[in-house]
């Protein structure tokens, strides 16, 4: 019955006719003709929009941030291959890679993937162009922000002076290079550090070096009255150090720096900072002697999951019998970021005598999806072949408890260096990074020998 009903309507008079068999191929044709025209459109105007977007975007940009001790300067540098933009910071010799530029008409994003950080801004065409918004950070609890502001560079116009307070020649005799003995003080406690600075003219670049770290690569100017302006921003933090010569300290008396360190948009410190002598020794602690063991028998283990929720031991057969190098670390953290490709490199080298290397990864939020994603990425930026296991959290205080072997965590990073027999050789709290210069230098051969040691070391 169906079968007759279908014949009646496919023969019946008032049912449009079939296209000759030519005329539906001449037809499916120019569909796919239309089609492709029409992506080819698209795709040269999407082409030609990024070429705009980038042609007016590549250079060099005087950026700042509005710290709350005023104006932190960087330079933002766009390069562009084909239209692909790409970008980084510079803080004096230190390049930032950002790790992905999005453009959308005069929407601009530069993403620090690795800091789950950002900046979102909107470009202006004025003379000169401009770019305003601001930069976001994760924070273990809540973000931080600041307001962002970059003026597209004039090819005349010198680095880090856009932004700059209005200034009047310096004090001539004013050399503030070398080292210096410093004090920080913020609502919980009091630490040193060892300033580092170099001058050139008026242009003064350098590092504070503390017992957990460096505070990156700081690059700045002598301030009108006698005085410093140092700045850095790496996608992670945003720091300013401001300083004046104290009253009396000028002449024949040793020079002493008083200031105010500025983090993010909430912390705040003051500092002091005295030369150091040539024959005085540096106010840091030694760092192979900050944390120790809680047990005698020199024993150090772990126990947690990696970025694929497997559970990986120390008693794991992988390492049996093997020296092992952990690090305790975390991927939001610049010293870590600097300490990891020291750890990639050592595991390439030494991999075939044996060694492994373990990261032990202590995040900002309490949340396993995204300190993978974070662990990841950072495994992803440096090259690391290594496991990384998600530990826990980035309290330091949280962290200890969950390695009852050790006396502490008292910094990211912290270096474990065990023998075949998964003894503790040595426990290194923080790191130098290379804006430290030689320190840093010291510092890596220094490790890379204890490397050696506990690889050279015969099975038992």
């Amino acid at each position: 019955m169906r079968l007759n009903r279908l014949r009646r309507k496919l023969h019946s008079p008032t049912r449009r006719p079939l296209l000759p068999m030519p005329l539906l191929l001449f037809s499916a044709g120019l569909v796919v003709l239309i089609g492709v025209g029409a992506w080819h459109l698209y795709h040269t105007a999407t082409q030609q929009a990024r070429l705009v977007v980038a042609e007016r975007l590549e250079g060099t940009w005087q950026a700042a941030l509005e710290s709350p001790g005023g104006v932190l300067p960087f330079d933002l540098v766009f390069e562009s291959d084909v239209g692909q933009l790409q970008a980084h910071v510079r803080n004096g010799h230190e390049r930032v890679p950002v790790s992905a530029v999005v453009a959308r008409g005069d929407d601009v994003e530069l993403r620090f993937d690795w800091y789950d950080s950002e900046i979102l801004a909107r470009y202006f065409d004025s003379e000169p162009p401009r770019l305003e918004g601001r930069w976001r950070k994760t924070q273990a609890e809540g973000d931080s922000t600041l307001a962002f502001l970059a003026n597209k560079r004039l090819a005349n116009e010198s680095a880090n002076t856009a932004h700059s307070p209005p200034q009047t020649t310096p004090r001539s005799n004013l050399d503030l290079s070398g080292s210096w003995t410093a004090s920080f003080t913020d609502e919980d406690e009091t630490f040193p550090a060892l300033a580092i600075f170099e001058q050139t003219g008026k242009e003064l670049t350098g590092t504070f070096l503390t017992p957990t770290g460096d505070y990156r690569y700081l690059a700045g100017e002598i301030i009108d009255g006698g005085g410093l302006r140092l700045a850095t921003f790496d996608g992670a933090h945003a720091f300013l150090f401001l300083a004046m010569i104290s009253e009396g300290s000028e002449g024949g008396g040793s020079e002493t720096l008083e200031g105010t360190f500025f983090s993010r948009d909430t912390y705040r410190a003051t500092w002091t900072a005295t030369r150091l002598g040539p024959d005085e020794p540096s106010p840091l602690p030694d760092p192979f002697e900050e944390v120790g063991l809680t047990n005698d028998e020199g024993r150090f283990s772990f126990s947690f999951p990696d970025t694929n929720g497997e559970i990986v031991s120390l008693t794991d057969t992988r390492f049996a019998d093997k020296p092992v190098v952990v690090s305790v670390f975390g991927s939001w953290c610049p010293n870590c970021n600097d300490e990891a490709p020291l750890l990639a490199e050592w595991h390439r080298r030494y991999r075939d005598r044996g060694l492994e290397i373990v990261g032990l990864a202590y995040e900002l939020r309490d949340d396993f999806e995204r300190s993978r994603r974070q662990v990841e990425r950072y495994a992803l930026r440096h090259k690391i072949e290594f496991p990384l296991l998600v530990a826990g959290i980035s309290d330091k205080e949280a962290a200890g408890d969950t390695l009852p072997d050790l006396t502490a965590v008292l910094s990211f990073p912290t270096t474990i260096f065990l023998d075949r027999q998964h003894r503790v050789r040595k426990i290194h709290s923080g790191f130098a990074g290379p804006g430290t210069g030689d320190h840093h230098t010291r510092l890596v051969a220094e490790l890379t020998g204890l490397v050696e040691e506990i690889v050279a070391q015969t099975s038992p």
